[in-house]
C-alpha cells in the first residue's frame, strides 16, 4: 500500500517545468516525451541522446507565467503532463524508430500534442511517420542550418541528414507545403539545395534571404501556404548561433539570435500545430547548459502557441 505520509514528503522525478510525470493523458491536450537517441557518427560531438535529461533540468528556471507575451499558465491550461523518456537503446536504430513511432502513436491517438526533446535530428523521422498517418497531408516547418535531406546509401540508409529525404519520399509529409528556413553553413555534399528542391520540396529559404525579406513577409508566406493545414514543427537548435546555442550537434556560426528565433515562433502563431520536435541539444558540449536553457524557453513559447490556437489563451479558461 502507498505510504501518502512519505509520499506528501517526498518529490517526484525530475520533469520538464515540473509537470505531472504521467501517462494519463485522458485530460491532457499536450504532452512532453523525451527521445534520447543519437546515432553517435558525428566526428566528435556525440552526446545528444543526454538532451532530455538536460532540457528537464534547465526548465527549473522557466516561470509559468509571462506578462508580456501570456498572463497565464500554457502548461496548466493544456494539462500538461511529462510522459517521460522512449525506452530505446541508441545502438539499436531500427527497433528505436519503432519504439520513437509507437509511443508517438499513443500520443496522437488521445488526442494528445506531443512536445519532443531528442535525441538527434534523426528522430524527427519516426515521429513524422506517426503524425503523417494521424493527419494526412502534414506539412512541416523545418528550421535548422542544414537541410537533411541528404540521399541514403546502401549499409547508411538512416543517420542525422536522411530524414527529410525519407519523409518526403515516403509521403509522410507534403513537401510542395513544407519549408526548411534558417540554412547556412557548410556541408559535407555538393548541391544540398537542388537535391532538396528535386525531392519536391518548395525553394528553400536560407538564413540571409530570411533576414533580406524579414520576418514578415516570409511568415506570411508561411500562413498564406499553411492555413488549416496541420503543421509539424520541428527546430533544430543548430539554427541558432553557436554563441547562445553552443551545446549542439553540428555548429554553425551566423545562426539566429535567441531573441530573433523567439520572434519567429510567436510569428508562428495560428497555424494548427500538432506535433513539435526540439532536437539536437548535446549537454557533454554546452556551455552552463545554454542550448538546454534556450531549448526549454523556446518549449514554452510553442505551449503558448498551442493555447492561442485552441483558445485557450482568453480570459476564463482556467
Amino acid at each position: 500500500m502507498e505510504d501518502e505520509g512519505l509520499k506528501a514528503l517526498c518529490s517526484g522525478p525530475l520533469t520538464f517545468m515540473g509537470a505531472p510525470y504521467s501517462h494519463d493523458l485522458t485530460s491532457a491536450k499536450a504532452a512532453i516525451l523525451g527521445i534520447p537517441f543519437d546515432y553517435g557518427i558525428h566526428p566528435f560531438r556525440v552526446g545528444s541522446r543526454q538532451g532530455p535529461l538536460s532540457i528537464r533540468e534547465q526548465s527549473r528556471l522557466m516561470r509559468p507565467f509571462n506578462p508580456e507575451l501570456a498572463d497565464f499558465s500554457p502548461a496548466k491550461r493544456l494539462g500538461l503532463v511529462d510522459c517521460g523518456d522512449v525506452k530505446l537503446t541508441p545502438g539499436r536504430i531500427l527497433d528505436a524508430f519503432e519504439r520513437i513511432e509507437a509511443a508517438m502513436a499513443r500520443m496522437l491517438a488521445a488526442g494528445t500534442v506531443p512536445v519532443t526533446m531528442g535525441g538527434d535530428g534523426s528522430i524527427s523521422l519516426p515521429q513524422m511517420r506517426a503524425v503523417g498517418k494521424r493527419y494526412p497531408g502534414l506539412a512541416a516547418v523545418h528550421l535548422d542550418s542544414h537541410t537533411d535531406t541528404t540521399a541514403p546509401v546502401p549499409g547508411n540508409e538512416h543517420n542525422t541528414g536522411t530524414q527529410f529525404h525519407h519523409a518526403a519520399t515516403e509521403g509522410v509529409i507534403d513537401p510542395e507545403s513544407s519549408f526548411h528556413i534558417g540554412l547556412r553553413g557548410t556541408t559535407y555534399f555538393q548541391g544540398g539545395f537542388p537535391r532538396t528542391h528535386a525531392l519536391g520540396y518548395r525553394p528553400v529559404i536560407p538564413l540571409n534571404a530570411l533576414l533580406e525579406r524579414g520576418f514578415k513577409d516570409v511568415l506570411g508566406e508561411v500562413h498564406k501556404t499553411l492555413e488549416g493545414r496541420p503543421v509539424y514543427l520541428c527546430i533544430d537548435m543548430d539554427v541558432f548561433d553557436p554563441s547562445c546555442a553552443p551545446g549542439v550537434c553540428a555548429p554553425s556560426w551566423g545562426g539566429l539570435s535567441a531573441r530573433e528565433g523567439i520572434e519567429f515562433l510567436r510569428g508562428l502563431a495560428g497555424l494548427n500545430i500538432v506535433a513539435i520536435d526540439v532536437n539536437t541539444v548535446s549537454p557533454p558540449h554546452d556551455v552552463n547548459g545554454m542550448a538546454a536553457s534556450l531549448a526549454a524557453a523556446l518549449m514554452v513559447e510553442t505551449l503558448v502557441l498551442l493555447c492561442r490556437y485552441r483558445g485557450l489563451d482568453r480570459e476564463g479558461t482556467d
